[in-house]
């Protein structure tokens, strides 16, 4: 008795969950607006059920249409539409597929009204075939659309004749109706080819990005938009400017019907206008922007600076010796200098930045989202190398040096004038260096970039005398067993000291020595591959990170290719990591060459996992085998929730992806243990070990079977 009790409890649970979900479908169904219905497939279409939405939808009750009544779904389908209705029932009914079909109903009150009935055949409990589905009201729509076309056919005449272009559009951008000169307007044929061809107007019309959804901002704030002027392409790809005038159109009730408006061709007045602004705004001889501009350029690059945090570098230039050859071989010679080396010095910018002439051989540079002096330091030489290349005047070779002075915002300056005055001061004092130099408008900052020059020639001659080594941090998997490890470049200079990678990394991707750098770094780690794997069964391998700006030369794989085989290393014992930034540019041509280095042999590795924000994108798009979580995903990840729970899901997503899980930058055991518990494959850090020469390396590898010891509690 006692063991029998509960069963009756449970059953009645079960029961009610039962009662609950039929109460739930039955509101479901009956609630809807339209009709859910079962009909027997006969010719009178006899309903055996409908919901309650059917009085609101014909104006019969339920039990009106149920069962062999006077009343059958035959007799309240319009007579005009029935054959036409049975024909798609009855096709999708013998190839057993889903049907929609759009017809007119008569109401109870003799009302015709027009719906879109959805269904397919299914088989009833009894196996009998019968017709499942569901009626909705259309009327308000097709009324809707049937006005439209009524007030087409009234405007018809002016809309085809209009010497503007008129159209008519839906807010995604499709073309609903355009006329004739619209149609010219935007080089078409005719307004067919035009709505046919111009199906996206915000990708397809307009030449710059985001104006469309100008548009729509315009009309939600004010219900139309105004000489809306907008460069746009024609069918041909040429270009043309065009003013809009457009409002919204609405149905009955206030609703949504789509845009309409007006089209004019301005290219003219704005070719025009443009001349004339570029006549107030640009040197007449050189074409730069001038002061006028410049202003506005520098004011517009602080804005920037201040918004994103970057530098503002302001570059002024004067030209050493112009008065000379201006002199000596007259003006046509020095304009033609003065041209030269406009040209010169806008090739050395990006479109973001400026190059303009104040007057006489006198230029400024606005160089914007710099992050750090080194970057401004390193165009600023490629400007004076530039500048200084030979120039062919009048039959004869010349060559022109310039001084350069530099002020920063907002170290040195927080507007315009200020930014000017002081790169002025700067430039007078470049000047007084010797000429052909640069200087910063502060101490500090010449200081630096003294270093920063000093640190590039000596990098120059460690290259040449082989100054560099190559330490490496182990890699161990769960065990704390070495299974491979990270090739590292370390510099001690006789008169620097050490200089921590920090320093000349930088220096080196910025001056191309990056490349060479790269080459000894491999040479030295393959060859200590080779010895190490000489005699092991199960290979170490050896990790090496290449540079973005190495990994995207043209030969990088040929290259990486002939010093496996110069050091006699299978491919299969190299790692190389690649960081995020190679991804961001040329996508497609770092899937081939990622491709190509998988067809090698080598394993890919994506190092700093976790600090770009597109990094789970990567992880599917490209033929990766290792991502290396970052340090700052595994630094706290003992003590500190949030750190574990984003650890957690990056190891996870991993693991799930079947990639090598290898986390850097384990200093204790806590994290150890962590990372080892959420099933992490390799560790790499100072709990372990620290980067290490080769000898030392070598030792690693040969006490206790290559294991490193965990510390002793």
């Amino acid at each position: 008795m006692s063991h029998s009790a509960p069963r009756p409890r449970r059953a009645n649970l079960l029961s009610t969950e039962v009662v609950d979900r039929s109460r739930v479908l039955d509101t479901l169904v009956h609630n809807l607006e339209g009709m859910a219905y079962r009909s027997l497939n006969d010719a009178y279409w006899t309903m055996v059920f409908v919901s309650q939405g059917c009085t609101a939808l014909t104006g019969y009750a339920p039990e009106q249409l149920l069962g062999k009544t006077d009343i059958s779904w035959e007799y309240i389908t319009h007579p005009e539409d029935r054959a036409r209705v049975r024909a798609v029932i009855s096709a999708a009914v013998e190839a057993g597929q889903r049907f929609t079909v759009q017809y007119r109903i008569s109401t109870a009150s003799g009302e015709t009204r027009f719906v879109v009935e959805r269904g397919i055949a299914v088989r009833d409990e009894q196996n009998a075939l019968v017709i499942e589905g569901f009626i909705e009201d259309i009327t308000l729509r097709q009324t809707t659309l049937e006005a439209l076309e009524h007030a087409e056919l009234r405007y018809r005449h002016i809309f085809e004749h209009a010497s503007e272009g008129i159209f008519q559009t839906t807010r995604d951008g499709q073309y609903l109706a355009a006329n004739p000169a619209l149609a010219r307007i935007y080089g078409y044929a005719t307004a067919q080819e035009l709505m046919t061809d111009l199906s996206d107007i915000d990708r397809r019309l307009y030449v710059k990005a985001g104006r469309r959804e100008v548009f729509h901002r315009l009309m939600k704030a004010q219900g139309q938009v105004l000489n809306f002027e907008s460069e746009v392409y024609r069918h041909d790809g040429t270009r043309i400017w065009i003013s809009e005038n457009a409002h919204i159109v609405r149905g009955p009730q206030g609703e949504f019907i789509c845009y309409e408006g007006t089209v004019q061709d301005i290219s003219e007045r704005r070719h025009y206008q443009e001349q004339l602004e570029r006549q107030a705004n640009h040197d007449l001889l050189t074409g730069l922007p001038n002061r006028v501009l410049l202003g506005d350029r520098i004011e517009q690059g602080i804005a920037r600076a201040t918004r994103l945090g970057y530098y503002l570098a302001l570059v002024f230039i004067d030209l050493d010796n112009f008065k000379f050859i201006n002199d000596s071989l007259g003006h046509a010679a020095g304009d033609e200098l003065l041209k030269e080396v406009g040209t010169r010095l806008a090739s050395c910018l990006r479109s973001s930045d400026t190059v303009a002439r104040l007057g006489g051989d006198e230029f400024v540079l606005v160089i914007n989202d710099h992050y750090r002096t080194s970057s401004v330091i390193s165009l600023l030489e490629r400007v004076l190398q530039e500048i200084g290349r030979p120039i062919q005047l009048s039959g004869r070779e010349f060559h022109v040096g310039a001084s350069l002075g530099v002020a920063l915002f907002p170290n040195d300056g927080d507007d315009a004038q200020l930014l000017l005055k002081h790169a002025d001061v700067a430039m007078y004092a470049a000047k007084d260096r010797g000429r052909n130099n640069f200087q910063f408008f502060t101490r500090e900052l010449n200081r630096m970039a003294d270093e920063r020059l000093n640190l590039e020639a000596a990098m120059r001659s460690a290259l040449e005398h082989d100054g560099f080594d190559v330490h490496y941090q182990p890699k161990v998997d769960h065990t704390r067993r070495i299974v491979g490890m990270e090739a590292l470049a370390r510099w001690k200079h006789p008169e620097l000291g050490t200089v921590g990678p920090d320093r000349f990394i930088p220096v080196a991707e910025e001056t191309g020595l990056i490349v060479p750098l790269t080459t000894a770094i491999l040479r030295r780690a393959f060859a200590a591959a080779h010895r190490w794997n000489l005699h092991r069964e199960v290979p170490l391998r050896m990790a090496v990170n290449l540079s973005p700006q190495l990994f995207l030369s043209d030969d990088i794989v040929s290259h990486v290719a002939n010093l496996l085989r110069d050091a006699d290393v299978p491919p299969n014992h190299v790692e190389l990591e690649i960081t995020e930034s190679v991804f961001m540019g040329d996508s497609e041509r770092a899937v081939t060459l990622l491709s190509a280095f998988k067809a090698l042999g080598v394993s890919l590795a994506m190092d700093d996992f976790g600090t770009g924000y597109s990094s789970l994108s990567y992880l599917r798009r490209f033929p990766l085998d290792i991502i290396k979580i970052d340090r700052s995903l595994v630094t706290g990840v003992e003590h500190e929730q949030e750190v574990a729970m984003i650890a957690r899901a990056a190891i996870s997503l991993g693991k799930s992806l079947r990639k090598t899980v290898v986390a850097e930058g384990v200093e204790n055991q806590e994290q150890f243990d962590f990372l080892r518990s959420q099933g992490c494959d390799e560790f790499q850090g100072y709990l372990l070990s620290r980067a290490v020469p080769e000898g030392e390396m070598t030792q690693l590898l040969s006490v206790a079977g290559g294991v490193i010891p965990a510390p002793l509690l």
